[in-house]
């Protein structure tokens, strides 16, 4: 197993990234990817109706449990990864060149494409709540090309000014969420204990149930991607790892309740099957005021533009990384001389957002049905590809380590639970391949999407010598440099 080649180093007089992030900015940064209005309002009926149980909470307890259990050794591996890449890299230090490199291609593949479902997304919801304030028909893609804009501002500047904007839409969902659980517990319904039932959580479709309410912890798992930035990086990225993880499992574990509590336990399922798209709204006008479900509605498109804002800054390290590493063009890991931020790849990041949401547009795919279907489902299962090759990461590196009487038993605890959390994951992966058909819509998108992954995964693997190449060129020109 090759281990990883030292990096290229920034010369002095360069400017570095700012590390101001504390572990409030990287848990705003990861939650709002994770869009907790919009998962209460849109994800939970998706869970109700496709498992067919209101066995949501223990569906939600269970995918905490394997996210914590992932985390363990996430968190670990921190002091050992020397930069930014956060899968990448793991994988990279823990299984070798190769796969990190399979592991790189296949996290911006899978970003990009969860971004621009978002962008199109919002587009589309956006465009329906001016129509019914204003009457104004604004095509999605023209919504969509202003939220591009105001992103790529947003991601070119420093970090700080990105994790301001998503703690104020954050802080401002999470209460619309609480308030919604407050008005079910006030408007007296009856607070049944079925959803805790376990014969209730696997009768019906489990495993759907399941991978949906994994889906809504996603983002979560970016806190290392802003390692560069944070302040004391190998504590604050484990702490943000743990509260994120934590936080997130606790909201939707007892939200799920309540709004099973809210619809009536005997109702969830088909009222969500009805309508996934308003029931959750709706109950919000129901037990709080007619109003709320006005916030909601406006709550959940700015939970998409945060959710966006989120993904662009993750694939924005990711590319500043893969620059640093000389495994892109060197120029993606410039940072800004005012901003002190990787503006150079951020701007890359809105390019190519811009232009797939162009072609996609030009080529007439429905943004709901065919955009956000096909990206948002071939981009989650890289995600959870990426997160399960991490786990198995976690327990090969910590095996070549040498063992020694200080660490040996919290290492050792280190491993168990990156191999459970890695065995949970395997089971979330085989789900999700099961049933990739209704994640992107059909058999023969799953069939394409499913070529292109690993096509992608691929091409990253052919990458070593290439990179071995470049490395040695570098190394070549510091010693001339010194000489």
């Amino acid at each position: 197993m090759t281990q990883t080649p030292p990096r290229t180093q920034r010369p002095a007089s360069q400017t570095t990234l700012t590390r101001k992030l504390g572990v409030p900015g990287i848990v705003f940064m990861v939650i709002a990817a994770a869009a907790p209005i919009t998962v209460v309002a849109a994800n939970f009926p998706i869970i109700f109706g496709v498992s067919g149980s209101v066995g949501a909470p223990l569906m939600v307890l269970v995918a905490t449990a394997i996210l914590l259990l992932f985390s363990v050794g996430y968190a670990w591996m921190t002091p050992h990864v020397p930069d930014a890449g956060a899968f990448y890299s793991y994988v990279d230090r823990g299984l070798g060149r190769r796969l990190g490199l399979g592991t790189a291609s296949i996290a911006l593949l899978s970003y990009v494409l969860l971004t621009v479902s978002m962008t199109c997304y919002l587009g589309v919801q956006a465009g329906n709540l001016l129509e019914l304030w204003t009457g104004m028909q604004v095509p999605w893609w023209l919504i969509s090309g202003l939220m591009i804009a105001i992103v790529g501002f947003l991601g070119y500047r420093n970090i700080d000014l990105s994790a301001k904007v998503l703690g104020v839409v954050l802080v401002l969902e999470v209460v619309a969420v609480v308030v919604i659980d407050v008005g079910v517990l006030a408007s007296g319904r009856e607070l049944t204990t079925l959803p805790f039932s376990i014969s209730e959580a696997v009768s019906g479709t489990p495993g759907l149930g399941l991978l949906f309410a994994f889906l809504g912890f996603f983002g979560f798992e970016a806190t290392a991607v802003f390692r560069n930035e944070a302040r004391d990086p190998e504590r604050t990225v484990p702490r943000a790892t743990y509260i994120a993880v934590i936080a997130v499992g606790a909201l939707y574990f007892v939200s799920s309740w309540l709004v099973i509590a809210g619809l009536g336990a005997d109702n969830a399922v088909a009222l969500s099957n009805e309508d996934p798209a308003g029931v959750v709204v709706g109950l919000a006008g129901e037990v709080v005021a007619p109003i709320m479900a006005d916030i909601v509605q406006v709550l959940v498109v700015t939970s998409m533009f945060a959710c966006m804002l989120a993904f662009h800054n993750i694939v924005t390290r990711y590319l500043f990384t893969l620059g640093e590493r000389d495994v892109l063009p060197r120029t993606l890991a410039a940072v800004h001389p005012k901003h002190s931020a990787p503006s150079r790849a951020s701007l890359w990041v809105t390019i190519i957002t811009a232009l797939v949401v162009v072609v996609s547009a030009l080529a007439q795919l429905d943004p709901v049905l065919q955009i956000y279907t096909w990206y948002s489902g071939a981009g989650a299962v890289g995600v959870i590809v990426m997160m399960t090759l991490a786990s198995f990461a976690v327990v090969a590196f910590r095996a070549r380590l040498k063992r020694d009487a200080a660490e040996g038993t919290a290492s050792s605890w280190v491993t168990v639970a990156s191999l459970a959390g890695g065995i949970g994951l395997v089971l979330v992966l085989i789900i999700a391949i099961w049933n990739f058909p209704f994640l992107v819509g059909g058999i023969v998108a799953a069939i394409i999407w499913g070529a292109v992954l690993a096509g992608f995964f691929a091409i990253g693997m052919l990458l070593p010598a290439r990179v071995a190449a470049k490395e040695r060129v570098a190394a070549k020109e510091r010693v001339e440099e010194n000489a």
